[in-house]
């Protein structure tokens, strides 16, 4: 993806959900956290069949049935059925680490050779007049293709993240913990794969060799966002909709699927 690509995406976000510093030895890099990434979902809202009015959620009391104002609610863990540890805002604060403050750099991988499955979430990194640190880092980073793993403490969780250079900026990803995610090999099912015969194996690698090309990330679009906001429009004027229920998908065997796919694709 290239400097243009970018050019088209989202539009920045207007405050920082973050502050703080990359810290590095005794080295400071104060910055400023922003999203790169928001969601292109359709909107929807609750409502209720009967009347197409909107359905309001609110606070609740269980034990009175009384409506709740913000300014009265409290974080609690249940350590028991209806027995509960509450927790302050100023509790709370006091427990969090350095990290809820700085991002300390302890570690350097080569970015390249983390595994991808782990990571999370992409944010950017603004320098907060540190324009000269920030930039040395950020060169040191794509002259040595290396990444700095530390840790960070967003809305009262702390995890691992990676910092690395992107199209002239520092990126903070975030990371998942090894207990987030599943090992494949937890499953049966993958550890009893048969051997893919040769002949299959042959016509399979044929097809992805026919489909190999460069990938361009803006030649895909949400078909089902697409479609929602037509019907949108469609309903708002006041036309009428025919639901078609997709046909199902044939089950066809393996080795004549393979052969059609392939004769398909050569008669293009």
């Amino acid at each position: 993806m290239n400097r243009h690509d970018d050019d088209r995406g989202a539009p920045p976000a207007r405050r920082p959900i973050w502050t703080g510093s990359i810290a590095l030895g005794l080295i400071h890099i104060p910055v400023r956290l922003y999203p790169m990434i928001r969601s292109s979902a359709v909107p929807f809202r609750l409502l209720h069949a009967a009347d197409g009015q909107p359905v309001r959620y609110e606070r609740v009391c269980s034990k009175d049935g009384a409506v709740i104002p913000w300014s009265e609610i409290a974080k609690g863990y249940e350590i028991g059925k209806g027995e509960f540890v509450m927790f302050t805002k100023e509790e709370l604060e006091a427990l969090k680490p350095e990290s809820g403050r700085s991002i300390r750099l302890d570690t350097f991988v080569f970015y390249h050779a983390m595994d991808p499955v782990y990571f999370d979430t992409p944010y950017l990194l603004v320098p907060d007049a540190s324009g000269d640190a920030y930039a040395l880092l950020h060169a040191v980073f794509e002259a040595k293709g290396r990444a700095g793993v530390g840790r960070v403490t967003l809305r009262s969780r702390e995890r691992p993240v990676l910092v690395h250079a992107y199209q002239g900026a520092l990126v903070m990803t975030t990371l998942r913990y090894a207990e987030e995610v599943t090992a494949p090999g937890s499953f049966e099912e993958l550890s009893a794969l048969p051997e893919p015969g040769r002949d299959e194996l042959k016509l399979a690698e044929a097809i992805v060799e026919n489909l190999t090309g460069e990938f361009a990330l803006g030649q895909y679009h949400d078909r089902y966002r697409e479609r929602v906001l037509a019907l949108i429009a469609a309903k708002a004027k006041g036309g009428t909709i025919t639901v078609e229920t997709p046909k199902a998908e044939e089950v066809r065997d393996l080795m004549s699927a393979l052969q059609e796919t392939l004769e398909k694709m050569k008669a293009r």
